[in-house]
């Protein structure tokens, strides 16, 4: 395990070296020409899909495994003719609900019967936000979960990798960044002084006691154990006054050299939290599913109760403000706060067959992830598509892939329609499959009625 925690500083440097460097360019070439072909490497880049990844084939196989034990449950057909049947028979009874007035609100009357007789989580669009760490394991949880995991293994590397391992837990055990970055700078000046001056025996004595080491370190996680892994052990030394005091005292003999401080001080400058990877929380859902599931939980707001409280008084006050003439920018201003109060999205993909693919993204998130995610669960992988919005508004690569989901006023949920490109329509109607969207292995976490 000792060994990731090397590799993540180690990437942490080659990253920020490649970074640095910048693009390349040939000789012969002009700086404009190189900047265009970049630019046009990265839109190849965007498009071009490799094979599945080893988490990939995890997942396929887990999911074909449900499938096996479904097929052992006559109640619950899960073969591609069915599910189309399912679905074309749920489409016609929402255009003849649609059509006969009397209809409608007798089967709104059932949904609504239906719904009171579940739990509520049942109606949530997703049951939560959950997240991958990598660098840990391949679970997936909840941030909270995440985050008591996170030190869990931290703290079990502290034995074989003290420094490094110290560094990532100041980082990423504490949430005030501010506090943070003044506790990062303290200790780096404690080393620094070391190295600069390592005969000077004033640099070598911490008195604990000292207000700026209560109030900047020892209150921060793993601030100790950096100090410990630095040479310093904690002992009373006599104070001014004759009394006897707390004081972490340098020992060359802890410390492979004076030099190692170095690599420590560069350790906890380049530093950064464990990240954890957003799930996309998968799910395909039938017609009858989607149009039931439409609240979100609380994982999905970005506001603590105080903030609720205020956004009600805020809501009272709109109220108040509708009834006033007012302009575009003004509405749009309310319609960006309203956004905002939202940490993630509920993005949903409408295809002709009926079937909606789910996934769960950052609000900051970029189209590029969301035309990503639709295309790696293509059966036709690697062909170009389009997503029109509720408005009609086609959402297009070329124009829209840094555009954030906020930008493109996708927040908190939206259904997008997916139509193939004009270019490949010859292509797919000469397909045996054309009717199939999405693959095999995806198709079979269709969830149960």
């Amino acid at each position: 395990m000792a060994d990731k925690i090397k590799k993540f500083f180690q990437k942490k440097k080659v990253d920020a070296k490649f970074k640095m460097a910048g693009p390349g360019h040939k000789l012969s070439e002009s700086t404009m020409s190189s900047q265009s072909s970049n630019s046009m490497r990265r839109e190849a880049e965007v498009i071009k899909r490799s094979g599945l990844s080893e988490e990939s084939k995890v997942a396929a196989d887990a999911a074909l495994a449900r499938l096996q034990q479904k097929r052992d449950n006559p109640s619950f057909n899960t073969s591609l003719a069915a599910i189309q049947a399912q679905v074309r028979k749920e489409l016609e009874n929402e255009r003849a609900s649609s059509s006969t007035p009397t209809q409608s609100g007798e089967l709104k009357e059932k949904v609504e019967k239906k719904e009171s007789d579940l739990d509520l989580p049942r109606n949530y669009a997703a049951a939560g936000v959950y997240f991958k760490c990598p660098i840990i394991s391949n679970d997936i949880l909840p941030r909270d979960e995440w985050k008591a995991n996170i030190k869990t293994f931290l703290y079990e590397q502290l034995e074989e990798e003290r420094g490094l391992t110290a560094c990532l837990i100041i980082q990423s055990c504490n949430s005030n960044r501010e506090k943070v970055d003044t506790c990062v700078e303290t200790l780096c000046k404690y080393l620094e002084n070391i190295v600069t001056h390592p005969d000077e025996e004033k640099y070598q004595k911490i008195r604990m006691s000292n207000r700026a080491f209560n109030e900047r370190v020892q209150p921060m996680e793993g601030a100790m154990e950096l100090l410990f892994a630095a040479g310093f052990r904690q002992t009373k030394l006599a104070s001014p006054d004759g009394t006897e005091e707390d004081y972490l005292v340098f020992g060359r003999e802890h410390v492979e050299s004076v030099e190692s401080l170095v690599t420590l001080i560069d350790a906890l400058r380049s530093a950064e939290p464990i990240q954890l990877e957003l799930d996309r929380n998968l799910q395909v859902l039938l017609p009858s599913q989607a149009a039931a599931k439409v609240q979100l939980p609380a994982s999905f707001y970005a506001l603590s109760p105080e903030e609720i409280k205020r956004e009600h008084q805020l809501r009272t006050e709109a109220i108040e403000r509708s009834q006033m003439l007012r302009t575009k920018a003004m509405r749009e201003k309310d319609e960006m706060r309203e956004m905002r109060k939202y940490k993630f999205a509920i993005i949903r993909v409408r295809f002709p067959d009926g079937i909606l693919l789910q996934g769960t993204f950052g609000v900051y998130e970029r189209y590029n992830e969301i035309h990503e995610f639709v295309q790696e669960n293509l059966e036709h992988n690697g062909l170009p598509f389009v997503l029109n919005t509720p408005t009609g508004h086609k959402l297009l690569l070329e124009e829209d892939a840094n555009k954030t989901l906020i930008d493109l006023r996708l927040v908190p949920a939206t259904v997008l329609t997916f139509a193939w490109h004009s270019s490949v329509f010859e292509e797919i109607n000469n397909s045996p499959n054309k009717d199939v969207f999405l693959k095999p292995e995806v198709m079979v976490l269709v969830q149960e009625v």
